[in-house]
Order: structure tokens, then sequence, then C-alpha cells
């Protein structure tokens, strides 16, 4: 656990050595990683057996000519080589890229060719995606003789400053844009294990997501292993009621999920049937945690939940936890040493008084904060406001320093955990045949569920078709930017200089 005096890394600092190096010293043969797969198959990886396997990695991408800096694209589903080669770039001292395996061969090449990358690797059931000139494809045949080959002796001497990771999240553009993290970004995480996962070197963390996400690559591997406690993820099918059965056969103590999947869980499964006295809290981010929701599954289990704010750029920095207590509808207070503010959105960056709204901003010297995003320097300065980083996020505290989340300065919408950019959809909805205006934003279709909704202007003679617009983006967008509802209207409500006002979409709809 963190001390008073060390939020600040040391300048020479590698994130994989961080997590994996004493482990494997000091408790080589504990359980590391758990897999469960498809009919409750079950793998195990101790500390030892990981450190090896990601060193030998890490000799691997070397001995192929990569050098420090170089990005590597991770393109494989939820299986333990995702987390060996992930840790593996890092060890070399490389930048690992993680993609999604929900997106299209479209999506991936521009991920590949904006990045510049090196070497992307493949899982079972993914082929390279473009066969681009220069970068070096390996599969999962190849990882496997790596893990098996001769390790690298030590870890990278790397800087705490120098480029580890590259994130791709939704810009304000039609394309998503890189979030570039440093090594540093994984000791700045320090103040989540105490204060909002209450994680100790005891515990076994279970988690819902997968681990192209970083919520998953976060706090579902690199907090446990930060901190010497076990990991279990899973990669069968997504039984609605799986979660309950897994906490209680694997003796999960934490578990990590969106507030969907703690909705479905209250939904679809019997939770009397499962054992959960080994589970301490629940935790949750990614989407706004409902005073409602938190009532049932605190009602229902007797285990409390513990809600956290973040992004891409900065990870979960507001939250609730063991040493914050739960405020109904509030994500939390600021945890201890993040200097948090509320700025006003136009003007000085000078931090506004408790019960006034403004953009969320944190300290630039924090060191979980990213490096910059990759070759974007406009959208880069935008949110850099003197010494305060600034995403966009609206929001207020209140008396007692509790946070209240009021939505987005911008048009970003969020979708099951992910930020998505109506520019993005709209953008691929515009090469439909049928269509001659689109806008596109979110729709509350309950009090605590927002869907991506499309409202269509159709070309004259066109016939009005919501199944074959979503068809024709799920082709396109991964499943999770996909519209889930199509609205058809005879116009789009636009300002008057003929922007679209994505704000009264819903409105045109009637």
């Amino acid at each position: 656990m963190p001390t008073t005096d060390d939020h600040q890394p040391p300048p020479r600092f590698n994130a994989a050595r961080y997590c994996l190096a004493e482990n494997a010293r000091l408790r080589g043969d504990k359980t590391a990683l758990v897999m469960v797969g498809d009919g409750g198959t079950v793998s195990r990886l101790t500390y030892g057996q990981a450190d090896r396997a990601v060193r030998g990695i890490a000799a691997g991408l070397l001995g192929l000519g990569l050098k420090a800096g170089d990005r590597v694209m991770i393109r494989m589903g939820n299986e333990a080589d995702y987390v060996m080669v992930y840790f593996g770039a890092l060890a070399a001292g490389l930048v690992a890229l993680p993609s999604s395996p929900q997106l299209t061969a479209d999506e991936a090449s521009f991920l590949m060719e904006n990045a510049g990358v090196a070497a992307v690797v493949t899982g079972q059931g993914f082929s390279d995606p473009t066969g681009a000139a220069g970068c070096i494809h390996l599969d999962s045949e190849t990882i496997a003789a790596m893990e098996a080959g001769e390790p690298l002796a030590d870890y990278a001497d790397t800087a705490a400053d120098d480029p580890a990771t590259l994130v791709y999240t939704s810009g304000t553009t039609s394309r998503p844009k890189g979030v570039l993290h440093a090594h540093r970004a994984i000791w700045g995480r320090r103040p989540m294990h105490a204060h909002w996962l209450g994680l100790t070197e005891s515990d076994v963390m279970l988690h819902a997501g997968t681990m192209n996400w970083t919520y998953t690559l976060g706090v579902g591997i690199t907090d446990p292993w930060a901190c010497g406690a076990t990991t279990v993820l899973y990669n069968g099918p997504r039984d609605r009621g799986i979660w309950p059965r897994l906490i209680a056969e694997q003796g999960a103590t934490i578990f990590a999920a969106v507030p969907s999947v703690y909705r479905q869980i209250l939904k679809y499964a019997d939770l009397a049937e499962h054992d959960l006295s080994r589970l301490r809290h629940g935790v949750t981010a990614g989407e706004a945690l409902s005073a409602d929701l938190l009532d049932a599954w605190t009602k229902a289990t007797g285990k409390p939940l513990f809600e956290a704010l973040g992004m891409s750029e900065i990870s979960t920095y507001v939250s609730s936890g063991p040493t914050i207590p739960v405020r109904p509808g509030s994500p939390g207070r600021p945890q201890p040493w993040r200097r948090v503010a509320i700025l006003p959105a136009d003007g000085p960056p000078e931090p506004l008084p408790p019960g006034e709204t403004g953009l969320l901003a944190i300290h630039r010297s924090d060191p979980g904060l990213m490096l910059g995003y990759w070759q974007r320097p406009e959208e880069e300065a935008a949110v850099m406001r003197g010494e305060w980083f600034a995403g966009g996020d609206l929001a207020s505290f209140d008396a007692d320093g509790y946070l209240w989340f009021h939505g987005r300065n911008d048009d970003l919408m969020n979708a099951m955990g992910y930020r998505v950019s109506p520019v993005e959809v709209e953008g691929v909805l515009a090469g439909h045949p049928d269509i001659a205006e689109v806008g596109v934003t979110e729709l509350s279709v309950r009090v605590d569920l927002r869907v991506i909704a499309a409202f269509v202007v159709l070309r004259p003679g066109a016939e009005p078709n919501a199944e074959g617009l979503m068809a024709w983006c799920g082709e396109r967008l991964a499943a999770y930017k996909a519209p889930r509802a199509v609205r058809f209207v005879e116009a789009l409500p636009r300002t008057a200089n003929g922007k679209v006002q994505r704000k009264r979409l819903a409105e045109a709809a009637g």
C-alpha cells in the first residue's frame, strides 16, 4: 500500500517489473492469473510462470529487431496470452496497443496506420488485419514459442516518463484518438488500491470485462498484480447468471463490473443458489451507478458496492470505497493525494467553489495522467488548461467534497462504458444510399439506461428500414458503437449556422 511520501514514482521505473519481478521473487508459487473458459475449464498461472513468460515474450520481440518505443498491437480475445503479450511489450520497453476483438478490419487498419504499428499479435480466430508492409505479424503459436524460449535477463531500464501504453478512445472527430500513457501510470493507480478497491495481496479479484478495455487491464489485472493478489478472468459464453457462480467457485473477494452487469445479475441470477460469503464488496465504473441499483444490490447481497469515476486519460480518481463512505447518486470523493478541481467552462482556469457546476479537472502533476494524445496536438491543447487537465465532464462538488456528475460538455456518448463519438457513427450512416441526413446521440430508454440512437432523414423514395440500417452499422463498426435504436424524422434540429443540435434530437422524434 502507498505511504504518505511516495506518491511520485522513482525516476527509473518499468511497469511490468513493478507488477511481476518482486512477486515472482517473494511469492513465485502463488496463483497470479486464473482463466475460466467454456464448459468451466480452468487454467492457472503462478507469478513465477507469468514472470518467465513475460520475459520470454520480451526477448522474442526484441529478437525480431523491435526497438524501444515501437508499437505492438494486440488483437486477441479474452485469453491469457493477451495479458502476457501486454506485459511482455512493457518489459521490453515497447509500447503496447491493446485493441478490441470487436473492431472491424477497417477500424483495426486505421489503428495500425495511425499508430505506426511495428508488430501485430493476433489470437485464435484472428488473421493479419491488413497485411501492411513492414509490419510483423505474430500468431499464438509464435507467442507460445517465445514464452518457452530464453527469457530476457531483466526488465527494460525505462524511465517513469517513457511511453508504455497507447489506447484508443473516441474523440470529437470521426476517428478515434490515441491516448499515450507512460510507465508511471501504473504507479499513479496506487491511491485506488486502498481507497476504492480495498485491495491487498490476500484478495481474489474477479473482473467481468474484456482485456482490451482499460477498466479490465487496470482493475482486473494490473492492480491485483501490483498488490500481489490473484486475478480471475472469464473466457466463456456470456451467460447472464455466470458471475455469482464464478464468485462462489473461485472464492472471489472483490467483483468488478459495469453497472449493467450488476443489473443483469439481480434480474436473471438466483443469488440464493451461490455461496457469496467470501465476497467482501463489489466495485463498478464505466457508467453512472443509479441510487436504485445501489440499493437493490446492497439489499440482495448484503455487500457494499463502491463506484468510481474516471476516463482513459487518467483512469479512476474519484470514488467511494472502504475509506470513503458511499453517498447514493455520487461516485464519491477525490482519492487522497489527488488534486481535483471544478473549473469554469470558459475563462481563466481558476477552481470554482462548492456548489458551482463546471469542468471536472485533475492537476497535471498526477502520475496517472496521460503523456498526451497521439499526433493530436490541437485536441491535446484544448484539454490542458494551465496546471489542469479538463476532459469535458461537467460536475460540481458539494460542501462535503462529494462529486456530482452533470453530463458532458461535448457530444461524446457513453456506450457500455466506452466513449463513442457521434461523428464516427454519423459518418458510417451517411454512407448508406437511403440516408439524406443523420444525427446520432444517446437516448434514455429507462431511468438508468441510455443507448446510442440514430435520427434519420431518408432520401425521397426510400423506405424506413431500421433493422437494415443497424445491420449496415454492425458490418462497419464495433458492436458497442452501433446504434441500438433508429428514429425516422422529417428534419434534424439545427442551429442558425446549420449545425445539428444533437441535444435536441430526441425532441425531433416526438
